[in-house]
């Protein structure tokens, strides 16, 4: 049978709560973030990455932090079909921090946890086979029942003739050689781990440990006496990790040094982070490996990610895209420190977020300052304006029906109860910052950006409306351009993504280049927002100039919205019919077309909640109709 899957890892799965604060002590940490982890875990993820197709075994608990690993998982493209919910366990979780660049204090919270429930019945021989290589970890192989599981799993590869793989990722305490803070020990002896472990060598076609992962498994501390004891076990190919000095692949007999091994090319980097670097580097080895590469090749890659895992807070979030990894490889590394280096992180960023939105159909009812003047006009109490926006989220959820491509603009404000009911239902949640209206730009949200937006669920994405042209005077240039720039890095830090609205036409009469002439200086700047909002462009040659510009700075960007300005729908349809002919335009971010009337006739008390959500999921779905037909059309043409 043709194989769907590239690899398949087998065992830990946990929440990696991170502390925030690097250079003290765990005990001191005031703030985690939380992310995916586990050894098989994270290269699941990292392979994936890479463009292999990878799939995960393990369990994980019936409840919150389970869903986070196989949402997470999912979103990352990892096969999740072997990932067993457990009923009775809870995920495991580890505490980490980063003390200095030695010390990285960890512990591990595994008490009877899900992923070491892990069972013979849980390996599917059908799911096995659709593997090329089945890959396991060595704490797995520590109790009898999980040990069963991932045996019944290698020996059905090897009947299969897919490769198999060890990391043998040696955590002393997880095989209750001491206790729960010692979790950073690397390495305590143990013949009966020894003896366990060679017990499985002669089913690998590839080992792969630090040197002192293979003391343990070779049962030597001297590291060529320990290779030499593995060989004599086992023909795999082992590759021995050296840290700063790289690694080395042994094909065959050891010889009397390691640097007598295969190796690829290592990278100067600054070390600010080693935990998980071991398992990017297993990433970056099995994608050389299994796309046929030579082992230079292959430990050039595994090398690399390495490099760029040790770089970064966090495991599995660290690891490279394979466009990142060709990158770093074709430019070299130019600042040690590659967390500080900003066209790679920006490649980091843009070719590992979550979620694809090839459609965006936005209902907008962010706006604030037009509904509080309605809200008087009437004289109407502003607290009403919050249910109205519940009625537009209703309105937005019935036209999306579940359905992906559907999205919405809410502030926080006016309508926090509509924002936190939008949560988990599958809708693009942008949510404004601007104080409307403003110019200069002013931010609702505090001095503080960046303490402000840690308080933003994941899902939503900083929009900000700038009024900027480029003929603006100097003095208001730079404080639109400060402002913008803050808030864009106040959002990367948090992990948020960032819309950027620019409406010139408001300012000044504009050309066919003016907006992107506003774009350009917005990537001059430093700013790369991961999408844009336009104001309608009649003449093709304004969007041609727009949409290259655009390409040209971030080819990696999401993409460009058309918004409405209360347009009515004849012109709007219009709009759409130019802006679909272009790829880069994904959809529309559409407000006060489709609710003005209904919130007059709902503030006034002339129709009900039903009739506002009716009249408001009638116009949106009319327009969801005509974007698609649009593109549709545009399809048929042929595009830019």
């Amino acid at each position: 049978m043709t194989q769907k899957l590239d690899v398949i890892t087998i065992g830990r799965s946990s929440v990696d709560l991170y502390g925030a604060q690097v250079g003290g002590r765990l005990e001191d940490m005031r703030s985690f973030n939380k992310y995916v982890g586990g050894s098989p875990t994270n290269m699941a993820v990292g392979t994936a990455r890479l463009g292999l197709r990878s799939a995960l075994i393990t369990r994980v608990g019936d409840e919150h932090m389970g869903r986070f690993i196989r949402e997470q998982l999912a979103a990352e493209g990892v096969d999740v079909r072997g990932v067993v919910t457990d009923p009775g366990r809870l995920t495991a979780l580890v505490l980490l921090g980063i003390r200095d660049q030695r010390q990285f204090p960890l512990i591990f919270y595994r008490e009877n946890c899900a992923d070491m429930a892990l069972s013979e019945d849980d390996i599917d021989p059908d799911f096995i086979a659709e593997a090329r290589c089945v890959v396991a970890t060595g704490t797995h192989l520590s109790h009898p029942r999980t040990e069963a599981a991932v045996l019944k799993a290698l020996r059905l590869a090897r009947t299969n003739g897919a490769r198999t793989a060890l990391d043998i990722d040696y955590r002393p305490n997880l095989w209750g050689l001491s206790g729960h803070g010692d979790g950073e020990n690397r390495f305590i002896a143990s013949d009966k781990v020894t003896a366990r472990l060679q017990s499985t060598l002669p089913l690998f076609d590839l080992i792969v440990g630090t040197e002192e992962e293979f003391h343990i498994a070779g049962g030597s501390t001297d590291t060529v006496s320990a290779l030499r004891r593995v060989r004599e076990i086992t023909d795999a190919v082992l590759v021995c990790k050296r840290g700063p000095m790289g690694a080395a692949a042994f094909t065959g007999a050891i010889p009397d040094t390691l640097d007598e091994g295969l190796s690829g090319p290592g990278f100067p980097i600054e070390v600010f982070n080693v935990l998980g670097a071991g398992d990017g580097f297993m990433s970056g080895l099995l994608k050389g490996w299994l796309d046929g590469e030579d082992w230079p090749v292959a430990l050039k890659y595994a090398n690399a990610c390495g490099a760029l895992a040790v770089s970064r807070h966090g495991c599995a979030p660290a690891y490279p895209s394979w466009q990142e990894l060709t990158f770093l490889l074709e430019r070299g590394v130019r600042n040690p420190a590659l967390r500080f280096d900003r066209e790679l992180e920006q490649i980091h960023w843009s070719t590992n977020r979550k979620g694809d939105w090839p459609v965006m159909r936005v209902f907008a009812f962010d706006h604030r300052r037009q509904m509080e003047a309605l809200a008087d006009e009437l004289g109407v109490g502003h607290e009403r304006i919050g249910t109205f926006k519940q009625l537009c989220l209703d309105a937005a959820l019935k036209v999306a029906a579940g359905r992906s491509g559907h999205g919405i603009l809410c502030d926080g404000r006016l309508g926090p109860e509509a924002l936190c009911r939008a949560a988990g239902q599958g809708l693009w949640i942008g949510r404004p910052v601007e104080v409307p209206g403003s110019r200069p730009l002013a931010l609702e949200i505090g001095p503080d950006f960046g303490s402000d937006l840690a308080e933003w669920p994941a899902e939503h994405v900083v929009k900000v409306l700038c009024f900027y042209h480029p003929d603006d005077d100097e003095t208001t240039k730079q404080a639109q351009e400060e402002t913008v720039t803050r808030l864009a890095d106040a959002a990367r830090a948090n992990g948020l993504e960032f819309l950027l609205e620019i409406i010139p036409s408001k300012v000044a009469p504009v050309g066919d280049d003016t907006t992107a002439r506003v774009i350009q200086r917005f990537y001059d700047i430093g700013v790369f927002p991961d999408w844009w909002k336009l104001e309608p462009m009649t003449s093709p040659q304004a969007w041609a100039l727009a949409c290259e510009v655009i390409q040209r700075n971030d080819p990696y960007t999401r993409g460009i919205v058309v918004l409405g300005l209360e347009a009515e729908i004849a012109d709007l349809r219009a709009s759409f019919a130019e802006a679909a002919r272009f790829n880069l335009v994904k959809g529309f971010a559409v407000g006060r077309s489709i609710f003005a009337a209904p919130a007059r006739k709902w503030l006034s008390g002339e129709i009900g909640d039903a009739e506002a959500v009716e009249d408001m999921a009638g116009t949106y779905a009319g327009l969801c109709a005509a974007w698609d037909d649009a593109r549709r059309e545009a399809q048929t043409r042929g595009k830019p």
